[in-house]
């Protein structure tokens, strides 16, 4: 996801492209939503949240995770890295049946998008090569409305080179942007429709570089339209119990790479 500014541009692009389609008093109401867009106040990165962390007991078996990708791996929207989404993973990694020690760091940037992903993967394999890297990524290319495929071929290209690089890679898909009370309908439906156009080619993209797919938007956007707690103050970013929906979701596609990871001693040796 996106700061203010991104998106109130994205949307209004997303109102102006609807014109074309709508009735003359359906058009105002997508310029009037598009402009109350711009008023709108959006949660900022906390600079003081820790990218690098280390969770779990000291003789437990070590997992070193990554997250790529918007605001959302880095947790835009809570102040506590407890409260982020990698913060929470790392949590659920460390005191399940497993128990790791997980080593924790975001490569993420808020706004970005598909085409980002390649000097995020660069920096992503630098040092001591990650295990597992989670990827969440859409949200921005689908509130500008970008064509599916061409953000889909950026995101695949970003799987393919960590797994040639032999890190395991879960894709958390485009969420459901119908979910997010920043706007109204129609405007909302527009981007609902472009979120799921766009999550579907993610996961065909994603599937056929050789990693693995959690669609966000199916497996946890009922819960977000049901409960407005899971959005922070602004309507749009996760909340900290938004978060943990999406960790729980995204959870059990970590465990099992972590796993194929730590079968296969895909982690260089320490010292």
């Amino acid at each position: 996801m996106s700061g203010p500014d991104q998106t109130a541009a994205r949307w209004g692009r997303a109102a102006a492209l609807s014109l074309l389609a709508g009735t003359v008093g359906g058009a105002a109401v997508l310029a009037g939503q598009a402009i109350a867009a711009r008023t709108r106040e959006y949660a900022q990165p906390e600079l003081g949240l820790v990218l690098r962390a280390t969770v779990g007991r000291a003789d437990a078996p070590p997992l070193r995770l990554v997250l790529l990708g918007d605001s959302s791996a880095l947790g835009v929207g809570v102040d506590r890295f407890e409260e982020t989404i990698g913060g929470q993973l790392a949590h659920l990694l460390a005191e399940g049946p497993t128990g790791r020690r997980v080593h924790l760091s975001s490569v993420g940037v808020s706004g970005s998008r598909a085409t980002d992903l390649a000097t995020q993967v660069a920096r992503a394999l630098l040092g001591e090569r990650p295990d597992v890297a989670v990827v969440l990524i859409g949200a921005n290319d689908a509130t500008a409305l970008a064509r599916p495929a061409d953000a889909a071929a950026y995101l695949g290209s970003a799987v393919r080179r960590l797994r040639e690089a032999h890190v395991e890679v879960v894709v958390g898909t485009c969420p459901d942007l119908g979910a997010v009370r920043a706007v109204a309908a129609p405007l909302r439906q527009v981007l609902a429709w472009s979120g799921r156009r766009m999550a579907r080619a993610q996961t065909s993209a994603v599937l056929d570089a050789g990693g693995t797919v959690v669609d966000l938007g199916t497996e946890t956007g009922p819960v977000f339209r049901a409960d407005a707690g899971t959005l922070c103050h602004d309507g749009f970013h996760p909340s900290a119990d938004g978060y943990r929906v999406w960790a729980h979701a995204l959870l059990p596609a970590v465990e099992a790479a972590a796993a194929v990871a730590f079968r296969h001693h895909r982690r260089p040796p320490a010292g």
